[in-house]
């Protein structure tokens, strides 16, 4: 339908309006709008607080109908059914869909149509979740910056509002009649940083309910999700409630803390301190206060990724964030771009311990955790996710201790194969040693590096654990220097890597030629663990067989003049073990 008028209205009446109430006084008289009827009976009301405790755990379809320009653009394929199947027989109960709109407006202002063809695979792919009993909640994702950004100066804030109203009429009238497993969210980490664009964004939060009024069928009962600026606790403070809000409502935000632990930034690779927990704890604890009781709350992102984090601090912090939401009534859905956690093609959990930990902790039931160091000032980071033995060494007894939270030890196997106690290992309160008789057989002094097997602890409660046989040697690089202006302009410098050992980076340090850091000087007051080291994706990053020195980080040497050093670090991490390689960058 032609939405001129309807938009018009719209615009006319958030510039006359001087609260909620009165926009939506003034754009009734002048809307004439066929709303969608449904079949009578089809939709059975819920609570928004029965559709959150039904919906836990849930899982984040990223990267997939949010994908700029369009779903499959970036590195995952169309959404598949078997995918969901996996999901819900992993135990998830929800799954958060987010749809970027950006690039399929076939119209401009003021209808700002948007193509059918997108709206109805939007509209299957809500299906293909919900007919599986899966609970729902979709959005307007990455358009929060691609168009949609209010704190910027030069935005232009009415026209926003038409188009983001003009945007969930459609989206509204489309879903109309989906069951009430289906839950809305009006649009992804909206930027923000102070009360005026709260103010503006609140405003948005009004448009979307009016939307789904407008457009029919049962949204004016259906459960919607609103948020405060960034998406971001710490800026729920300038979250207001819509005057007179008569749909079911939760309230969501997203949580990726510490950034410099969960993103790999400045060497942060230990966690799980009594302080560390304590942030987590605080950090919750604030977002459920700035709520009142009576409104549950959704933690609609939070993760720590695999592929830059150690593996046992990467459990403490998944069994800690979600034990501490649930002991709050929060939500957790997790983020997921199909590169951290579910292999979309194989359809197997990259990380199943994280997904055991975080359906046990959900519900309550005490996860038996692999130990690791939680002193951030260590030289030495230990972890009882790995025995490594060193290319050259001979293998010896490791004793592995464990955090048992009241757990017991049930069984020890390698694949179908039971590990024999006594023979095998032996068990000293939370320690299991493991015999060098044992270990031989998967390691050896002059053995090729790589992972050789995965020893599964099972408890007597909870996720089970994993310990990861490694031999390892220092990686080499396909070169180890290059002259920064002799990379093409405009482009990262990729640097062939053979691994020996696990396939990850742990940190890089950036050193120029007199000893100054090239990025963050303030890191020289971290631990040594820490100082000079940079952050991923800002300065490096790695694939499957290669290491990569970013665009920003080249076009920073050029500016400083100096030669400059880029340390890579790998796991085993311990000052002076010898487990890095250098790569010189010259001017």
């Amino acid at each position: 339908m032609k939405l001129k008028s309807v938009v018009l209205a719209a615009a006319i009446a958030w510039a006359e309006a001087g609260s909620a109430e009165d926009v939506h006084k003034q754009t009734l008289a002048p809307r004439k709008i066929s709303k969608c009827s449904c079949p009578a009976g089809s939709f059975k009301p819920i609570t928004a607080l029965q559709w959150a405790a039904a919906s836990a755990p849930g899982w984040n379809a990223g990267n997939t109908l949010d994908a700029i320009p369009n779903e499959g653009s970036w590195n995952n394929g169309p959404l598949q059914g078997s995918t969901l199947d996996v999901v819900k027989a992993a135990g998830f109960k929800s799954v958060r869909i987010p749809v970027t709109y950006t690039d399929h407006f076939v119209g401009g202002s003021p209808d700002w149509t948007i193509n059918d063809t997108w709206l109805q695979r939007v509209s299957d792919v809500v299906d293909m979740a919900t007919s599986r009993g899966l609970y729902v909640i979709t959005n307007i994702h990455h358009d929060s910056w691609a168009w949609a950004d209010v704190s910027q100066a030069s935005s232009n804030q009415t026209l926003i509002e038409e188009r983001f109203y003009a945007a969930w009429l459609q989206i509204g009238r489309k879903l109309a009649c989906k069951s009430a497993l289906l839950a809305l969210e009006p649009i992804n980490e909206p930027p923000g940083n102070n009360a005026e664009d709260g103010v503006k964004l609140m405003r948005l939060n009004d448009l979307f309910l009016k939307a789904l009024a407008d457009s029919g069928g049962f949204n004016s009962q259906r459960v919607v999700t609103l948020s405060g600026p960034g998406m971001s606790g710490d800026k729920a403070q300038w979250f207001k409630a819509p005057n007179n809000i008569t749909n079911p409502w939760a309230f969501q935000f997203h949580y990726y803390s510490p950034y410099d632990f969960t993103f790999g930034a400045w060497g942060k690779t230990i966690w799980g301190s009594d302080a560390d927990k304590a942030a987590v704890v605080s950090d919750l604890s604030a977002v459920r206060g700035n709520i009142t009781a009576d409104i549950p709350i959704i933690m609609g992102e939070f993760d720590a990724s695999q592929l830059q984090c150690e593996a046992a601090a990467r459990w403490k912090w998944f069994d800690h964030v979600v034990r501490t939401a649930a002991s709050l009534g929060i939500v957790p859905i997790i983020w997921d771009n199909g590169v951290d956690n579910l292999d979309r093609v194989t359809g197997q959990w990259r990380d199943p311990i994280a997904v055991d930990i975080t359906l046990n902790a959900v519900k309550g039931v005490p996860n038996s955790l692999a130990d690791s160091t939680t002193d951030g000032s260590a030289t030495t980071q230990t972890s009882s996710a790995y025995i490594f033995n060193k290319a050259g060494h001979n293998v010896t007894d490791q004793s592995v201790p464990f955090i048992l939270n009241g757990n017991t030890f049930k069984s020890l196997a390698v694949g179908s194969t039971p590990l024999k106690e006594a023979a095998d290992y032996t068990i000293s309160g939370p320690v299991v040693t493991f015999k060098q008789s044992f270990l031989s057989g998967y390691l050896a002094a002059a053995g090729a590096p790589g992972t050789k097997a995965n020893v599964t602890v099972d408890f007597s409660k909870g996720a089970p654990s994993q310990v990861e046989l490694v031999q390892w040697d220092t990686p080499t690089l396909g070169s180890y220097s290059s002259a920064a202006k002799a990379v093409t302009a405009g482009t990262d410098l990729w640097i062939p890597i053979a691994w020996k050992g696990l396939h990850r980076v742990a940190a890089v340090r950036i050193l120029e030629s007199d000893g100054a850091f090239l990025v963050d000087d303030w890191t020289k007051w971290l631990p040594e663990l820490q100082k000079g080291r940079s952050t991923l994706n800002s300065q490096w990053n790695s694939d499957q067989d290669r290491v990569i020195i970013t665009r920003s980080a080249i076009d920073a040497v050029i500016a400083s003049g100096k030669n400059t050093t880029f340390t890579f670090e790998f796991y085993p991490r311990a000052v002076g073990n010898g487990n890095y390689v250098d790569f010189t960058l010259t001017v």
